[in-house]
């Protein structure tokens, strides 16, 4: 795009933006360096995990009313491309960031004005609750207003379809070609009392809940002692409720991150991943002497879990409590047709668990995008289980997405049951290394910031590729594996494998952020020997793999 191109584009924008803010801004970006317009007015947010995600702002780099009426009305010329007996149904949602609510209804007027009929949830809700609503309406498609545990000044717009999974190639590709081909100035909006558009009264939350609560044995009045934190985020009330209809009626809330916030004040980023985002639940956990602390992100489709370990508390990872998890739900079901399923990135460990339980397991790309379609396009097996190491569980298959509200019902279940028996949560993660091997996982980041950090990502990976390393520290690379090219039996992807005796090694840019991850697992059997001593074995090994992979990705 030529500077004067992106002038006249500015220009439009600024005709068409409501908010003073972005106004300005594109005031500002008119009277600044023509490179920097250049680039604020070039393309659009491009779809990437399921939908847009970016920061709030004006032009169609950010995430502004223009833009998602936009691509409100790109989803609509999709969904008016298939045939349907009657108008089209879209059930829309949102979380409790800044304009969410406004993205929201923006989204219904501009779908009921191209005559498809939409549900919105009345107030902001979990992400599970809207994927939910997909499938329990039978909609057409869904649309969710969040950005998760983005950072504060983020929003987003992930879209699902009638599978009620999100949606995937090459659906993403040819709404954002309807979205190429759409200027701010065209979008018409209903008047948000229009007949198309219904205002759900609660009927589809109730309906959520009482699943939820479902998904456990009912335990009358347990004894289990409950921190939680949704981290400023919209999982308070829909958990709490959840979690009272199964029995679980000491859960204690913490104050300080109770109420949804947009702006996340006590902590640096929304994300339970991130260390310190808990640090004021944990130590309220300890004060109340809790048998465990559960929290979620803003949206609630995440789980964070620390448990007591002794005199001190544990985080765990997203493998340990995938792990747990996926024994609870084996050991508690039935049948050949059980389907459990992980991502390349997640531990090997839920491939013996599966093996052990008579259970069917497949690895997918990362993403629930990818984990949910194995349960979705098999007409024999039953998605009993799912998981990714970024802390997404789904438990069953009433969620076609991942559920931070019944995996942490779950997990509380799998707790009261080891705490009738004695025993603690990490006791049952050494019983399953006993039986399997101590696993051990970790990752590293790195972040390329600017307009060459794309550049610069592609060159590292060609590199990796061009001359792989010959060692994981001390050990012989024996496999590698490289997901680009066919024979991987996934769809290619741009991440690379490496694989010795006790240790693997994958190395991807992300799907959503400017970063290199380099994800790292090392396997040590138990022959006789201390199971905290050869977890100490174990993270040498992990430690000794991420530096070597992690000095490559430094050059």
């Amino acid at each position: 795009m030529s500077g004067d191109q992106a002038r006249v584009a500015a220009q439009q924008w600024l005709e068409c933006e409501s908010d003073l803010n972005n106004c300005q801004e594109i005031e500002a970006l008119l009277a600044g360096p023509e490179s920097e317009l250049i680039e604020r007015f070039t393309g659009h947010l491009e779809f990437g995990t399921a939908g847009l995600r970016g920061s709030l702002g004006a032009g169609p780099q950010r995430m502004n009313r223009s833009l998602v009426q936009m691509t409100a009305a790109a989803i609509a010329q999709r969904l008016l491309q298939e045939n349907h007996e009657e108008p089209p149904l879209v059930v829309i949602g949102f979380d409790a960031r800044t304009q969410s609510d406004v993205f929201a209804s923006d989204t219904a007027r501009v779908l009921a004005n191209q005559n498809v009929r939409c549900v919105l949830l009345p107030k902001a809700l979990p992400t599970p609750v809207l994927a939910f609503s997909v499938l329990q309406i039978k909609a057409s498609a869904g649309i969710m207003v969040t950005a998760s545990h983005n950072p504060r000044q983020d929003n987003g717009y992930k879209v699902y379809w009638k599978d009620g999974a999100q949606i995937n190639a090459p659906l993403d590709k040819e709404i954002s070609v309807y979205l190429d081909g759409i200027t701010p100035n065209e979008v018409k909006l209903a008047s948000l009392d229009s007949p198309l558009i219904i205002q759900d009264e609660g009927n589809l939350l109730e309906q959520y809940l009482d699943m939820a609560a479902s998904c456990v044995a009912q335990s009358p009045e347990s004894e289990l002692k409950i921190m939680y934190t949704p981290i400023h985020g919209v999982g308070k009330d829909t958990l709490v409720e959840v979690f009272a209809r199964a029995g679980f009626t000491s859960v204690h809330v913490l104050e300080e991150q109770a109420e949804p916030d947009p702006d996340f004040p006590t902590v640096d980023f929304p994300n339970p991943e991130v260390p310190g985002t808990l640090d004021l639940a944990l130590i309220e956990a300890k004060k109340i002497d809790a048998d465990l602390l559960i929290a979620n992100d803003p949206d609630a489709d995440r789980l964070a879990v620390v448990v007591p370990d002794g005199e001190t508390w544990r985080t765990l990872n997203g493998n340990e409590i995938g792990s747990l998890l996926a024994e609870h739900v084996l050991k508690s079901s039935e049948g050949s047709d059980r389907l459990a399923v992980t991502t390349i990135v997640s531990s090997r460990m839920l491939k013996k668990l599966a093996a052990h339980h008579g259970t069917h397991y497949e690895e997918t790309l990362t993403g629930f995008k990818w984990i949910m379609r194995p349960g979705i396009d098999s007409q024999g097996k039953n998605f009993v289980f799912g998981y990714e190491e970024a802390l997404g569980f789904a438990v069953g298959d009433h969620v076609h997405d991942k559920d931070g509200v019944t995996a942490a019902l779950v997990f509380a279940e799998l707790t009261a049951n080891a705490k009738k028996q004695g025993r603690s949560v990490v006791d049952c993660l050494h019983d399953l290394w006993v039986r399997h091997g101590v696993h051990v996982t970790g990752q590293m980041t790195h972040r390329f910031e600017g307009s060459e950090g794309s550049e610069e990502m592609t060159q590292i990976m060609n590199q990796i590729r061009d001359d792989p390393p010959k060692k994981i520290g001390v050990v012989d690379i024996n496999k590698v594996i490289d997901f680009s090219e066919e024979g991987s039996g996934l769809p290619p992807t741009d991440a690379v494998a490496f694989e010795a005796d006790e240790v693997r090694v994958i190395v991807r840019p992300s799907g959503t952020e400017p970063l290199i991850k380099i994800y790292a697992e090392a396997v040590v059997a138990v022959e006789g020997e201390n199971v905290a001593n050869l977890e100490e074995v174990a993270l040498k090994k992990l430690e000794e793999a991420l530096e070597c992979l992690d000095d490559l990705v430094k050059g």
